[in-house]
């Protein structure tokens, strides 16, 4: 029998008070869920704007121009929404982003703005410089607007039609140095000994273990490597700019006397010096490209930021079909194992150029080179996979950034060919063993070491203990080993005796041009000069793709990406209150220590193949 009862009045409000804030909790979701998604869509159509005719490209990077980031895909996502842009910028989307504007008709002019790239090597610069020359080859202009500049920013600068420079900026051309602190004394004071083991006269890089002040070898070498950078630095400004080389020289000599002949003002002496063209402040730069473009908005011309502009381009990165040339990056320490962008991971790095020399569709492979060097053994396993690469019959490219020296050039010898840029710091063939012991340091506090082994070799790696004569010994046979190792595989690739390699290694650094003469390099040219000179190895024609070979990104990951880019998608995660505190994923510093450090775990020793050849 069932009851008839009605429910209370009580648990009748309770019960519709309950189905009330459950109607309300679902449509308050509802809306969120439905802003979001207007979000997300307004985002995607957001980040690739319709251009108008006669637009200008701002082309303004800031932070590192780099090969690769150095941060996942979801970092990268997560940082831009929350307001923190990832200061890094790939070279190889300035490149895109320049080549298609030149090629671009609503594209009027670039408006170059150098001041906040904080890192660009020479090479880099070149290659970006060249891009810019391709665009005035169009008949096109560039601008470029400047607070004040530093010689790396102003070497790119340099390349632009016209150069406007702030009435209270300066441009400041200094020249190269190479400076390092020495511990001699301080090791000493704390009882630190420092064995060094190394095979060539001009490897200086533990010399600040050994030694209070430069070596005269490291002064010699030195000195001959940077002025040569130095004079290439001169004379492409000086072409550039139509002034003589000497006399931007003699101006930087005497920059003092020259400061205090304009009463401080360093502005005013740039322009004197021909280094810009007008001096302008930045609302007088927006009225000038005003009146020679398009006005939009109140006070300002009509223009687009290159990453908006590199969105229309589509997302780089899809599957292409058709020949290819690969690029396979290597940017970074060489350490070993599996190692996220910003490292050579030696099987990371490997597996790279495995999977392009397997892909069928992949006629050629361009190696670009970013590196120091490194962990030696990883080295040679990315130059087995490149040797097997070139005889499975792809032609294998290497070209040269910044820096590919020491482990950086192990890797790059290996193959059909080498292009640096004349700018390129390669070379530094050497190898050296360092082995630190502190008995001193230990009795200093008190402390003593003592005991039994059951052989000779027992306990000589405990750096408690002085180092024996036998352990001594055995390393520098291992060293001799590893140089003469290094020069025989060089020398085999280039086609030299090793007694010919001998004379031109002995850890010696070298510019690209002296590295040319030296026949370390090939060629000379940037990045789409390598990618041309694969092409036509492999007989592809002018029909062919070029593919960067990486972690492959997913389709959620490519749409992260997208949304984050766009102003809408930040706006809409500022708007949920979204935050991030600056800086939690700058951790390119972290990650290199920890691969360092990740190269000795479980190891007493390492061998390395490092240039510490840095430009200050």
């Amino acid at each position: 029998m069932m009851s008839t009862e009605q429910p209370g009045v009580i648990r009748r409000f309770f019960h519709g008070l309950w189905n009330a804030l459950n109607f309300t909790r679902r449509l308050v979701f509802n809306l969120i869920f439905l802003l979001l998604l207007i979000g997300f869509i307004g985002a995607f159509f957001a980040g690739r704007p319709t251009l108008a005719p006669r637009t200008a490209l701002v082309l303004d990077p800031i932070g590192l121009i780099v090969e690769q980031y150095s941060s996942d895909p979801a970092q990268r996502a997560l940082t831009n929404l929350a307001g923190n842009e990832v200061k890094e910028v790939q070279l190889r989307d300035l490149l895109r982003v320049i080549d298609a504007a030149a090629k671009d008709a609503r594209i009027e002019r670039i408006v170059l703005v150098p001041d906040e790239i904080d890192g660009a090597g020479l090479s880099t610069l070149r290659d970006l410089g060249a891009a810019l020359d391709r665009f005035r080859a169009t008949g096109k202009e560039i601008v470029a607007v400047s607070g004040g500049m530093g010689q790396n920013q102003y070497f790119l600068a340099a390349h632009a039609n016209r150069i406007l420079l702030d009435p209270d900026g300066a441009v400041l051309l200094e020249g190269f140095a190479n400076y390092r602190s020495y511990f001699k004394d301080a090791l000493d004071k704390l009882g630190v000994q420092v064995h060094l083991i190394k095979v060539g006269t001009f490897k200086s890089a533990a010399e600040p273990y050994i030694l209070n002040q430069a070596s005269d070898a490291a002064k010699e070498a030195d000195s001959y490597w940077m002025g040569g950078l130095w004079q290439e630095y001169l004379a492409e400004i000086a072409s550039l700019r139509k002034i003589d080389a000497a006399t931007i020289s003699d101006d930087i000599a005497h920059y003092d006397e020259r400061v205090a002949t304009h009463q401080g003002d360093l502005a005013q002496l740039a322009l004197d010096q021909k280094l810009v063209d007008q001096l302008a402040t930045r609302a007088e730069a927006r009225a000038l490209l005003r009146a020679q473009g398009v006005a939009e908005g109140s006070d300002s011309f009509r223009q687009v930021d290159y990453k908006k502009y590199l969105a229309t381009l589509g997302i780089d990165g899809l599957p292409l079909h058709g020949s290819q040339v690969a690029v396979v990056v290597a940017q970074g320490e060489i350490v070993p194992g599996e190692q996220p962008p910003g490292l050579i991971g030696g099987k990371s790095t490997a597996q790279l150029v495995r999977a392009a020399r397997e892909d069928n569709k992949v006629k050629a492979i361009v190696l670009r080179v970013n590196s120091p060097g490194g962990d030696a053994y990883s080295s040679e396993l990315i130059r087995r996979e490149l040797a097997q690469a070139r005889e499975a019959n792809k032609p294998v490219i290497v070209s040269m950034g910044d820096v590919a020296a020491s482990g950086g050039y192990w890797i790059s010898m290996d193959s059909d060919e080498i292009w640096a840029q004349p700018t390129t710091i390669t070379g530094s063939i050497g190898i050296f063993g360092l082995f630190v012991t502190v008995p001193d340091t230990l009795a200093k506090l008190g402390i003593h070491t003592d005991g039994v082994g059951t052989t000779p070799l027992a306990g000589t790696l405990d750096i408690r203990r002085p180092l024996s004569p036998q352990l001594e010994a055995i390393l520098t046979s291992v060293i001799r080993r590893g140089y003469s190792e290094f020069i025989g595989k060089v020398a085999k690739a280039r086609g030299k005796t090793p007694e010919q390699i001998d004379t031109i290694a002995q850890g010696r650094v070298w510019d690209g041009s002296q590295a040319k003469e030296r026949g370390l390099v090939d060629k000379l040219g940037g990045l789409n000069d390598a990618i041309a000179a694969a092409a036509a190895r492999a007989k592809l024609g002018k029909d062919y793709q070029v593919r960067y070979v990486e972690r492959e990104l997913s389709t959620w990951e490519r749409l992260a990406l997208s949304f984050s880019n766009s102003d809408a998608m930040v706006r809409v995660a500022r708007w949920a209150g979204f935050t991030l505190p600056a800086g939690v994923f700058d951790s390119a510093d972290v990650k290199q220590v920890a691969g360092v450090v990740e190269s000795l775990h479980g190891k007493r020793y390492g061998a390395f193949a490092h240039c510490f050849c840095e430009l200050r």
